[in-house]
C-alpha cells in the first residue's frame, strides 16, 4: 500500500560490546522529518553450470539513507557527525570529524490511515548538506540533508543471520499491539518461534 506521509524520526546511539556485539540507548528524537530516501545494494554471484545459470545469490551489502529534516540541533549533530561543542556552545565541525554508528527509526502513514514502522539497525552519517538562498518575491524554505550508510548488525538474530532492518505495518495479521505502541520507547530486537532474539 502507498505511503503518503512520514513522521517520528528517532535514533539511538550504539554502544558494542567486547565481542562486537550492539546494546542501544533509549531512543530520542532526531528531527522533524521531511523526506526519507533509502536504497540497498546487493552483492550478487551466479554459479553457471552446464551452460547455465546453476545458483544465483543475491546479499545485502549495504544501503543509503537520505533524510531531509528541518534542523539537525546541537545534540544530535554532535551524536551523528562527531562534531563538538565548544564551550561558548557552537558546534565546532573538524576534517577528523566522524561519527559512530546509530539506529534510525520513523514510521510513514498509509493511505488507510494506519503506518508501516522502520528500524535500521547500524548508519554510519557524514556531515549534513546545508543549503542557503537569499529572500527573493517568494518565500523558499532551505533546509538540511543528512545522509548515511546503512549497515548490517554485528550481533545475530534468533537464526542466525544479520538483520539490517525491521519493518512492520500497523493493522497486519498476527501483529502484537505492544509492538506497535512500544516501537519508538526502545530499538525493536527480533524474536522468533524458538523464544530466541538478538538479546
Amino acid at each position: 500500500m502507498a505511503t503518503i506521509g512520514l513522521d517520528r524520526l528517532y535514533y539511538a546511539k550504539i554502544t558494542e560490546e567486547s565481542n562486537g556485539d550492539e546494546t542501544y540507548e533509549t531512543p530520542v528524537p532526531l528531527a522533524k522529518a521531511i523526506s526519507a530516501e533509502l536504497s540497498v545494494e546487493l552483492a550478487e554471484a551466479t554459479l553457471y553450470a552446464d551452460d547455465g545459470a546453476a545458483e544465483i545469490i543475491k546479499e545485502f551489502r549495504n544501503g543509503t539513507l537520505s533524510l531531509g529534516i528541518d534542523d539537525i540541533g546541537l545534540k544530535a549533530a554532535g551524536d551523528l557527525t562527531g562534531a563538538t561543542i565548544d564551550d561558548n556552545h557552537v558546534l565546532i565541525s573538524t576534517s577528523e570529524d566522524g561519527g559512530d554508528p546509530v539506529a534510525v527509526g520513523f514510521r510513514a502513514k498509509k493511505a488507510n490511515g494506519k503506518y508501516r514502522y522502520f528500524w535500521l539497525y547500524r548508519v554510519k552519517f557524514g556531515i549534513p548538506a546545508t543549503n542557503l538562498a537569499t529572500k527573493g518575491d517568494t518565500i523558499t524554505f532551505s533546509t538540511p540533508t543528512i545522509e548515511g550508510t546503512v549497515l548490517r548488525r554485528n550481533m545475530l538474530d534468533g537464526q542466525g543471520k544479520h538483520p539490517w532492518k525491521a519493518e512492520v505495518n500497523e493493522g497486519d495479521e498476527g501483529v502484537n499491539q505492544a509492538v506497535i505502541t512500544g516501537w519508538f520507547s526502545e530499538v525493536y530486537e527480533p524474536t522468533f518461534a524458538n523464544g530466541e532474539s538478538g538479546e
